[in-house]
């Protein structure tokens, strides 16, 4: 069986961990593409709530192997201390595996991001402070740790050898900050690689050979379109590409070993961080959706900024993924609302643009143009029919999928599993093409 990518359209926080858990039954193999423990999923599982920052949501079933693939970055101790959570709740963590060719964050990768952010002061990015950032640039500079280095203490020491004096450096002359100590760093990172050892292995060859078996295997990646760093509102953006493509270089498949791209979004827009949107409200309305949304980050607990949702980008980010089918959350958000706005055109300078600006300065001085439905007062919990659904929020979500161009197929009205709407076959790329 070929595999399948779930992809943010927005900008993340769509909602991608419950796609998974719908698709877990028939999946052998979960796969973390990029980004680190500055994202997270949220999954829901009858009364347990759980938040995963770093280890794939398929960890939480039996049959599943939760893989962390080469493109992401990760923070050893986050990594053990999430391990440790999941064990402590009964959760088996021995089937997780991790790339050998990860990148590693490091203790200075992680005080050069709050230090460079502090530099910024109002002008952020908004990054989480997690050294991201710093950790992808070191893997484009070539210098960067990878985990199998973490498995050899005179390699590990070689290249930090090299590394550190530098690192040092920037932290004390640039940022005032304390060095960081060489064997300290050493011993650090030899006692990740030793608890860590059982778990690093070459990830893409055990994803081949699962695809070889014809086993399912779904790719799940961090954030969304519109923070990726070549395709997203540039320069408030991630550090690596959550698009589709971004699942091939880091999880280890081909394109055409890709069968089906389910492209997830909400009802509504929400971004954590800087950045122009919008759409954003600061009015009752967006405190509604804030608040019935339950709209606070995963990772940092920062407050997300609510908005109507913004088709501009919707053709383009469904066509940049090859997304086949639509996965749409948070429905039941906008029930009680007397009118649901839907943004389907900026004004810029006194001109109607239909597609999103590559410079952030246009996107911050865009006005939407908004498309108004009829709002609904029922509670959507319940529904588990599309006919079922008000009327008004039919019409709704039919002018989400012609905007889209590709098919709404599911319809989350609820956090838990069943809160969820099976609305059309979800079609494949081999049909697609037939």
């Amino acid at each position: 069986m070929p595999a399948t990518i779930v992809v943010g359209l927005q900008w993340g926080d769509e909602g991608k961990g419950k796609t998974t858990d719908l698709l877990a039954e028939s999946v052998a193999v979960v796969v973390r593409y990029q980004g680190g423990d500055n994202a997270g999923h949220t999954i829901v599982l009858g009364e347990s709530v759980f938040k995963l920052h770093l280890v794939p949501s398929g960890v939480l079933y039996p049959h599943i192997t939760p893989v962390i693939g080469n493109g992401v970055v990760v923070n050893p101790q986050t990594l053990l201390d999430e391990m440790a959570m999941l064990e402590s709740r009964g959760v088996a963590t021995g089937r997780i595996r991790v790339s050998e060719a990860a990148h590693v964050i490091m203790p200075y990768h992680v005080a050069l991001d709050g230090a460079m952010e502090a530099r910024l002061a109002g002008d952020e990015i908004g990054t989480t402070h997690r050294g991201i950032g710093p950790a992808y640039a070191d893997r484009a500079w070539r210098v960067g740790l990878r985990m199998a280095d973490l498995l050899d203490p005179r390699v590990l020491r070689s290249k930090l050898e090299r590394v550190l004096p530098e690192k040092n450096a920037v932290l004390v002359q640039t940022h005032g900050l304390e060095p960081f100590d060489l064997d300290e760093l050493v011993d650090r990172a030899t006692d990740w690689g030793e608890r860590l050892r059982p778990y690093i292995v070459d990830t893409t060859g055990l994803v081949q050979a699962a695809l070889a078996q014809g086993r399912h295997v779904l790719l799940e990646g961090a954030q969304g379109t519109l923070l990726d760093l070549d395709h997203g509102t540039y320069p408030y953006v991630t550090s690596s590409n959550p698009v589709a493509g971004g699942a091939c270089t880091g999880g280890g498949v081909g394109p055409l070993q890709v069968d089906e791209v389910i492209g997830v979004m909400k009802a509504y827009s929400t971004r954590v961080g800087s950045g122009p949107f919008p759409t954003e409200l600061a009015d009752e309305t967006g405190r509604h959706l804030l608040e019935k949304g339950h709209e606070f980050g995963t990772t940092t607990g920062r407050r997300r900024r609510c908005g109507w949702f913004d088709a501009v980008p919707l053709r383009r980010v469904v066509a940049v993924n090859s997304a086949t089918s639509i996965m749409l959350n948070k429905l039941d958000i906008l029930s009680g609302l007397p009118q649901v706005r839907l943004c389907v055109a900026y004004r810029i300078d006194g001109n109607v643009v239909a597609d999103l600006p590559a410079s952030g300065d246009l996107l911050a001085r865009a006005e939407p143009v908004y498309e108004t439905f009829d709002g609904w007062e029922e509670d959507l919990g319940a529904v588990r029919r599309a006919g079922d659904l008000p009327i008004a929020a039919r019409r709704y979500v039919d002018a989400l999928e012609e905007l889209a161009g590709v098919p709404i197929s599911i319809v989350s009205v609820g956090a838990d599993r069943t809160a969820t709407i099976f609305r059309r076959e979800r079609p494949r790329r081999g049909a697609l093409a037939g």
